[in-house]
């Protein structure tokens, strides 16, 4: 016996199917290409100016205002190694002493910010006290203020101090990072338990042994978050150095970069020579930056893990 199925129905489960197929997700390369996409353009926006300046540190002045290839690729004639010669022995060698001034004071601000910071913002997250929360709100207030706001202000207190012109002048006011206590308050608050804190006390162990063996393994990750903020805010600094200091021997990179581009537009053609100096020692500076980030990026990945295994 053969059942017959009605035109009707054959039709209804034809158009149904169709639907069905129109319907259904795309598959896994449609999903995933415009995201791609996306990315692909950010790492060519971000990427762009770094090789931009990497090509003109290889080009003499001549091919620097005139080359012949085009902004984005390199002249016949390849220049770094006579450019990098140049720049450190220029003016008996200043720009090393930059270098070494910069990474003094990223250095000594950087961790001493760090170290104060976590402390704080530890003892913001762990521990109650009269005035924790009005001192919040004023932590909170000074994170909204812009650091340039306060260099005038800083200035004429380190005057009255005899302070100026002096590496105190730049490493004393880059301690203070209102922002890096507020994310290690915040951090803090979420990745160390108040019962491991107790745990550890009820073995014996004191306030200080309970921070460095209990909490602060935990906090690693915002540590260096920290850290790398902190480092890359002061050797980027530039209005404050440039308040602060009038020999040029203590300036920083960034300042003493900004002192040749000065002359060099100054003297119209006659400085010219000092433009293939400023886009070389730029490159440099770039260099130990993007060391840092790269030798602790483990660190992020770290966090992350932990993070995910809470």
């Amino acid at each position: 016996m053969t059942t017959t199925v009605p035109t009707a129905a054959r039709r209804t489960s034809r158009s149904a199917s169709a639907q069905s197929r129109v319907d259904a997700p795309r598959g896994p390369r449609q999903r995933t290409l415009l995201p791609h996409l996306f990315l692909a353009i950010l790492v060519i926006y971000f990427l762009v100016p770094l090789w931009w300046l990497f090509v003109a540190s290889t080009k003499d002045v001549q091919g620097l205002f005139g080359g012949a290839h085009g902004a984005l690729w390199f002249d016949s004639r390849f220049a770094l190694g006579s450019n990098l010669k140049e720049l450190v022995t220029y003016n008996d060698g200043i720009y090393l002493r930059w270098i070494g001034n910069s990474l003094l004071y990223a250095l000594v601000g950087g961790v001493g910010a760090t170290v104060l910071a976590v402390l704080a913002g530890y003892g913001f997250a762990k521990f109650r006290f009269g005035g924790r929360r009005v001192m919040l709100a004023v932590l909170l207030g000074s994170v909204m203020v812009p650091l340039t706001a306060l260099v005038i202000p800083t200035f004429v207190l380190f005057s009255n101090l005899n302070l100026t012109d002096t590496i105190w002048a730049v490493i004393l006011p880059s301690l203070l990072n209102p922002f890096g206590v507020y994310l290690m308050q915040v951090y803090t608050t979420d990745a160390v338990p108040d019962e491991l804190l107790d745990a550890a006390r009820v073995d014996g162990a004191g306030e200080i042994m309970t921070f460095l063996r209990v909490a602060f393994p935990l906090l690693r990750p915002a540590v260096v978050t920290v850290l790398l903020l902190s480092v890359v805010g002061t050797w980027n600094n530039y209005f404050l150095p440039l308040a602060m200091l009038a020999n040029t021997k203590l300036f920083p990179i960034t300042v003493g970069l900004g002192l040749w581009q000065g002359q060099a537009s100054a003297n119209n053609g006659g400085g010219t020579s000092l433009w293939g100096l400023i886009i070389t020692g730029s490159l440099v500076s770039v260099i130990p930056l993007v060391i840092a980030f790269l030798s602790l990026q483990k660190y992020w990945q770290g966090g992350l893990s932990l993070g995910a295994l809470k």
